[in-house]
């Protein structure tokens, strides 16, 4: 039963909520202006603006003045975790400043520590992004010199596999699920016994609304050295204008609909074509566990989409039954973790001396 602040950086946004004994008091998310995010050189640089208006929300609700017991903050790309909760400290710090990856979630633990310090309290992530949990087979390429990189939307996937396992009354840690994070990024986990030990992240999958996913790497590799694209051009047509972008010129699911439903045919061939491939990809991973899945869950935002959801079911229910659970409680989630952290039934880890 504590006071903990969540703190979740976006792209565009950064989500905050204040969890007072169990229940959710207090939730906003503030959108960053544009031209201000693109005043900043680097990522690092957002970090005034973004500090500042988190303060400043607190500030004015009077929720800064009475603390909190703990800070709990999105972790992000920063080098390679295990699952569960990282204390914030020097050498996690660091990693976030020094990214593997450029991403906002790796602001998340710089300003929750920096709250946490005025605030006499201490700060933690919890299953970050570049959580690693997949067994060494798995990140086997055909290129030795090239690893499978096992991002992916560990946060939701892993407390809402927690959750169906609550339903069916069994520990997480004896079942197996699969579980799809269906949003702007597509990723897909096998958790087995309480362990992501397969996935299929954002950009070797099923395309999605704004990712081109799996691609056909000799096309890919023509189109790099085209001399038609920089590589932050490419970068974008597979990240920010692939899948739905590239094809219907939205992200949107919903329009994607009314066009449907308005008789568009090529808008439905496409929604068709990302719910196969999301099939697909589920289908692969339920031969790592040799057909051995509990239970199918599809989470995340565009899981609202009857549509959708309902073609990729009808592909899949024949290896396990379907769940759907429409949405993404990370903010709950990293609640909850550190809850446990601060209840002492499950412990924190330090970064670097695992």
């Amino acid at each position: 039963m504590y006071r903990i602040l969540v703190i979740n950086t976006g792209s565009t946004s950064t989500k905050i909520a204040v969890f007072d004994k169990g229940r959710n008091v207090f939730e906003d998310n503030i959108e960053h202006p544009v031209e201000q995010l693109k005043s900043c050189r680097s990522m690092l640089d957002q970090y005034p603006l973004r500090y500042e208006a988190i303060v400043n929300c607190l500030k004015d609700r009077g929720l800064l003045s009475s603390g909190f017991d703990a800070v709990a903050a999105r972790g992000g790309t920063f080098g390679m975790a295990k699952g569960g909760a990282y204390l914030v400290e020097e050498n996690l710090l660091a990693a976030c400043r020094d990214p593997v990856t450029n991403h906002p979630s790796n602001l998340s633990a710089l300003i929750a520590y920096d709250i946490a310090q005025s605030c006499g309290c201490k700060a933690y992530i919890y299953d970050a992004v570049c959580v690693n949990e997949v067994e060494d087979i798995a990140r086997v390429t055909g290129l030795k010199d090239v690893k499978r990189r096992p991002f992916s939307h560990v946060l939701n996937t892993r407390a809402t596999a927690r959750d169906v396992a609550a339903e069916l009354g069994k520990p997480y840690e004896e079942l197996n699920f699969i579980v799809a994070h269906l949003g702007g990024g597509i990723s897909i986990n096998l958790h087995r016994h309480g362990r992501i030990v397969d996935l299929c992240c954002d950009d070797d999958g099923p395309m999605s609304p704004e990712r081109a996913g799996k691609l056909n790497g000799k096309s890919y590799v023509d189109m790099c050295y085209s001399g038609q694209y920089s590589k932050n051009e490419m970068m974008k047509r597979i990240k920010g204008m692939g899948g739905l972008v590239s094809h219907l010129g939205t992200s949107s699911l919903i329009e994607a609909e009314e066009r449907i439903t308005s008789g568009d045919t090529y808008a439905d061939f496409i929604i068709d074509a990302m719910a196969y491939q999301i099939a697909k990809e589920i289908g692969a991973l339920s031969t790592v566990v040799c057909g051995q899945v509990d239970r199918i869950i599809l989470t995340g935002g565009c899981a609202h989409s009857k549509l959708l959801t309902q073609r990729v079911k009808s592909r899949i229910e024949f290896l396990a039954p379907v769940v759907i659970v429409p949405g993404a409680k990370e903010m709950e989630a990293l609640y909850q973790g550190v809850s446990r952290v601060l209840d002492k039934t499950e412990s924190c880890r330090i970064y670097g001396e695992e």
